[in-house]
């Protein structure tokens, strides 16, 4: 099995155990028995991550069934509880559980089995929002995540941007996962670099099939990053697999504040496989590994900075996020007050001492924290003009061209700086720029534009 086909299902298939088979009642017999055990041993072999544990645990299974453990388990459900209780006795492994194969219209391992199963994964993303269940602010402008599942990437990631959107103004962030049950590595990837500005290396995994080990490290992200924003995650001893490795990695990066308990321990990715037609079971393939400590959370769980239980933990974190945000936001207020002082001042010296590069830098340094717009750059341009600072004002105009390059607005009013300081043959270059880009986009300014070149190219002719 590929991996990104056995990541895709992590979720999917670790929820799903818990409910969805119609044949959990059929009777079964002693022959179903031994040959389910027999090709559960085969695939234990054949994939687990940890070889030796593999054989002890197939070893196991077989002296049980001989011992006739089994014999009173005469349904499926019974029998995949017993089969997940024995495989974990040996093992300890609480990704690896036995459940149930859902009922499928379509026979196993056909097309339409693939189409199916494809389909089923749609719909319950669709019904379950790809994991995120509720995204609001509190009071004091903290904002709150409850997320369910890392779901596949595919879906998880857009519906990250857009929720990470939703809280890109919060000076405060707590992301719920007391009732997630894990998921795809590659979205637990995505959604941890919204909380960084810079490569970090997060995590790897070792996958025993390929003899390799791939490393998750923060990429690019859609949205707003938010690097410096208090972020409180709570967690439950029901936080497991892909909630414990964003709450791990967050941890050991000292990013985050963890509030709750200690979580479920499950530290081994994998993927469902079907037993036979009647039962699945999820097997890990692969270990984390984390780049500072070196190990993982499997068996003992994440422990959080602050123990309180699960029910309580929102209010604790809400108490201690309140502090926070309020902190946050005076080292907000200064920097950026700071910074607006900056470029304020490179404006408003001596024309003569005016740098046009050090306008752009410091515009440009507003432009990333978010504090101006192009038309509050345009506006703070005509302010300069209208005080007969003309050459501020065209350096204003000319750093509103270098940082919104697409925009024909900004070159119609840098060629009218220009013109206003005598420079006509420049000014026009700035007027057809305009004009050029106006009938690129369609822009409704366009006649506008082409009156302005207009003019400013019959001036230049009578100069």
């Amino acid at each position: 099995m590929k991996k990104h086909i056995i990541l895709s299902l992590i979720f999917l298939l670790v929820a799903g155990f818990a409910g969805l088979s119609a044949q959990e009642a059929e009777s079964i017999d002693r022959d179903f028995r031994a040959s389910s055990i027999a090709s559960l041993n085969k695939l234990l072999i054949d994939r687990y991550v940890f070889p030796d544990v593999a054989e002890q645990t197939a070893g196991h299974l077989t002296k049980q069934l001989e011992a006739g453990v089994f014999d009173a388990c005469n349904d499926i459900k019974s029998f995949c509880e017993a089969l997940t209780r024995e495989v974990q006795s040996v093992n300890h492994d609480k990704h690896m559980r036995i459940g149930p194969a859902p009922k499928r219209q379509a026979p196993p391992d056909t097309p339409e089995w693939m189409v199916e199963n494809w389909l089923n994964e749609l719909e319950f993303l669709r019904r379950h929002g790809a994991g995120y269940a509720e995204v609001r602010k509190l009071d004091d402008n903290i904002g709150y995540l409850d997320l369910r599942g890392f779901t596949p990437a595919f879906a998880g990631r857009p519906a990250a941007d857009n929720y990470m959107q939703l809280l890109s103004t919060c000076d405060a962030i707590i992301v719920d996962l007391r009732k997630n049950g894990g998921g795809d590595p590659a979205t637990v990837q995505y959604l941890c670099s919204y909380f960084f500005d810079k490569k970090v290396h997060l995590n790897s995994l070792y996958w025993r099939e390929r003899d390799q080990t791939d490393e998750f490290w923060t990429m690019d992200v859609k949205g707003k990053r938010l690097p410096d924003v208090p972020l409180f995650i709570l967690t439950s001893d029901r936080t497991f697999s892909g909630a414990e490795e964003f709450s791990y990695n967050m941890q050991t990066q000292k990013r985050a504040t963890l509030i709750g308990e200690t979580t479920g321990g499950g530290a081994n990715p994998g993927g469902g496989m079907p037993i036979n037609d009647k039962m699945m079971v999820f097997i890990p393939t692969g270990r984390a590994i984390n780049p500072i400590t070196g190990t993982n959370w499997e068996g003992v769980g994440v422990v959080p900075e602050v123990k309180v239980p699960a029910g309580e933990a929102l209010d604790k974190a809400t108490e201690m996020a309140k502090e926070a945000a309020e902190k946050y936001r005076t080292r907000q207020k200064e920097k950026n007050k700071a910074m607006l002082t900056t470029f304020v001042e490179s404006i408003t010296a001596p024309e003569a001492s005016i740098s046009a590069e050090t306008v752009y830098q410091n515009l440009k340094k507003c432009i990333e924290a978010g504090l101006l717009g192009e038309m509050e750059i345009n506006i703070i341009g005509y302010e300069q003009m209208g005080k007969n600072k003309t050459k501020a004002a065209e350096a204003v105009f000319a750093a509103n061209t270098r940082l919104f390059p697409e925009s024909a607005n900004v070159y119609d009013s840098y060629g009218e700086a220009l013109a206003a300081n005598g420079k006509l043959e420049d000014s026009v270059k700035q007027y057809r720029q305009a004009v050029k880009l106006a009938k690129a986009s369609g822009d409704p300014n366009l006649e506008m534009f082409s009156e302005n070149l207009k003019k400013m190219e019959s001036k230049l002719k009578r100069k």
